[in-house]
């Protein structure tokens, strides 16, 4: 009983974590809003921040999972621009064709987290150190190949990935193919309350505590096609969002995931391969920065030496203000997401304002540090 009752206040805590992050990113804009003279609210706008979330979106996902497990990775900015340069280079000067420069941006991220997971997980070197020596190391190696010069990218179909929108009426069709899941999901929570004798199916409750969710996507459509459509990096991080979502609750390996970062030795003696599984989410942070890469690589169409400079950071900081814990074991997808949200928001809006950069770095590393000291208050309270 005392357990359900821990599992009932650790939900009940989640959900008002998620309540907060949302009231404090309408606070945000609003307050943009007005100080914008109403331009942040424009059509056009809001499609430029969704755009600038797409990439810190997809690294918050993999990083979000990688923290969970209790580790951290400091390269995933370098990575990016490595991995970028290479799709570049495959395509530009190694005339290796499209498919090929895709993929060899995934797999080179995949190597990469490799590499990182097996120093870490089997070698026992901490993962601040490896990743540390990894922001260095492939940075270093991304100015190797380019020769510290911006590689152009002329190829059009290439620059779809990061430039293109989808049609409008395509638009209204992924809604309500949207709107249906989250309809079958409602369906399926009642259903299953009734399976494990919880209570009856209660189907129209489930049905309309989703109706936040289906006005959500309606007005998300509305406003995107309101000025050209959905944009193909937007959706690629919706994709993106959806397969963590699906890893992190539903899967076996998902769950040793938490269950390594709440206590690994506990893990260890259940059972639980911890090496196996950190080498695992490294691979897979490689694998969703490689996608990454290939996003911001198209959208600039060129890689350059600099690309990807201080991500790690912007993906860290959205996980963690989005209520992950750096000690491991708690943080969720959809805080991830919503933290680099907030993240997009404080550059897009402080830009529109012409804040000066060095400004735009102390107010994100001050709401950084009051998130970290915010969660570690409510451990001791708690």
């Amino acid at each position: 009983m005392s357990e359900t009752k821990e599992n009932i206040f650790k939900i009940q805590a989640s959900a008002l974590r998620a309540y907060s992050m949302i009231a404090a990113l309408a606070v945000v804009w609003i307050y943009f809003h007005w100080a914008t003279s109403g331009i942040f609210f424009t059509p056009r706008n809001l499609s430029n921040l969704m755009l600038q979330t797409s990439v810190t979106g997809i690294l918050a996902v993999g990083m979000l999972m990688v923290i969970v497990a209790g580790q951290i990775d400091l390269s995933v900015g370098s990575v990016l621009g490595f991995a970028g340069a290479v799709a570049a280079l495959a395509l530009t000067e190694w005339n290796f064709g499209l498919p090929i420069a895709l993929l060899s941006a995934v797999v080179v991220g995949v190597l990469i987290g490799f590499v990182h997971g097996t120093l870490t997980a089997y070698f026992n070197i901490p993962a601040f150190i490896v990743t540390l020596g990894g922001l260095l190391a492939w940075r270093g190696a991304v100015k190797a190949i380019t020769q510290s010069e911006t590689i152009p990218v002329a190829d059009p179909i290439f620059k779809t990935i990061g430039q293109q929108y989808v049609d409008p009426d395509i638009g209204w069709i992924l809604a309500g193919a949207a709107i249906l899941f989250v309809l079958a999901v409602a369906l399926r929570r009642a259903q299953t309350q009734k399976t494990y004798g919880l209570g009856e199916a209660n189907y129209m409750g489930e049905i309309l505590k989703s109706i936040p969710s289906i006005v959500a996507i309606i007005v998300f459509i509305y406003l995107m096609n309101s000025y050209a459509g959905i944009p193909i990096p937007v959706l690629i991080l919706l994709a993106v969002a959806l397969l963590g979502v699906f890893i992190t609750n539903f899967t076996t390996f998902g769950r040793y995931l938490y269950a390594i970062g709440g206590n690994p030795d506990a893990a260890r003696l259940s059972g639980i391969n911890n090496k196996l599984n950190i080498l695992k989410v490294f691979a897979l942070l490689g694998a969703l920065t490689g996608i990454a890469s290939l996003i911001f690589t198209a959208r600039v169409g060129s890689a350059s030496p600099d690309a990807g400079t201080l991500k790690e950071l912007d993906a860290i900081a959205a996980c963690v203000i989005g209520g992950a814990s750096l000690m491991g074991g708690r943080g969720t997808i959809f805080g991830a997401c919503l933290g680099a949200l907030i993240m997009a928001s404080l550059d897009n809006g402080m830009s529109l304002l012409n804040v000066k950069d060095f400004m735009q770095d102390i107010i994100k590393g001050s709401i950084l540090v009051a998130a970290v000291g915010l969660d570690m208050l409510g451990k001791k309270q708690s």
